[in-house]
């Protein structure tokens, strides 16, 4: 399955930012346990190119486990090294450049019209509407008016209730961090984490009827 296709029918793509590895590491696959099928591990978090590998190593090939907060070709050179298989920025630039000429998939960020006709132009493989609360579920579907065809995911702010307007609204997938990882990657309860991810997921299949 392509990544386009698994964001289409996974919805949910999962952010780490951890300040412990280890706990980061053990979030990645009890994310990964509870069916979570899209984990992003930001490069802010506490050796985060670490926990890619080690998670690389326990999941698989086959796993959508990447990198977030992508801005340069060195990220995108790192990541890749690391074992990530898709890439995350938080705007245009460098970072998405290179994953285009890597042909790694990228969710590229984006706020503006301009900036998502740029993206397309760049070859970005899906738009990271970043940060997405500025506007809400109103303001992607003003903007999906005159991109019909694009594939947002919406990130920033974005609990169980909203995932599930932005899916209504058009998104073909949403990007959740703290709302869904609380304190897990910093040590914190596994077993909350665990209840929080089928919430999202519950949450993102009600939220995605019908916009197959």
């Amino acid at each position: 399955m392509d990544f386009s296709t698994a964001l289409r029918a996974g919805r949910l793509l999962a952010i780490i930012r951890g300040k412990e590895p280890e706990a980061s590491f053990r979030t990645v696959m009890t994310l990964a346990e509870a069916g979570v099928r899209l984990i992003e591990v930001s490069l802010s978090g506490a050796d985060a190119l670490g926990v890619i590998r080690r998670a690389r190593r326990e999941l698989g090939p086959d796993a959508w486990l990447g990198a977030g907060t992508v801005t340069t070709a060195e990220d995108v050179e790192r990541a890749v090294e690391a074992g990530a298989n898709l890439a995350v920025t938080p705007g245009l630039g460098a970072g998405v450049e290179e994953c285009v000429r890597r042909e790694l998939p990228v969710v590229a960020g984006v706020l503006t019209p301009t900036e998502v006709i740029a993206a397309r132009a760049a070859g970005a493989t899906a738009l990271k509407l970043f940060p997405a609360s500025i506007g809400g579920p109103a303001y992607l579907k003003a903007l999906r008016a005159p991109f019909p065809e694009l594939p947002f995911v919406p990130v920033g702010g974005v609990d169980a209730a909203a995932a599930r307007a932005y899916l209504a609204a058009g998104a073909v997938a949403v990007g959740v961090g703290s709302p869904l990882i609380g304190d897990a990657a910093d040590g914190g309860d596994l077993a909350g984490l665990r209840r929080r991810a089928a919430d999202f997921l519950a949450e993102c299949a009600e939220g995605a009827e019908g916009l197959a």
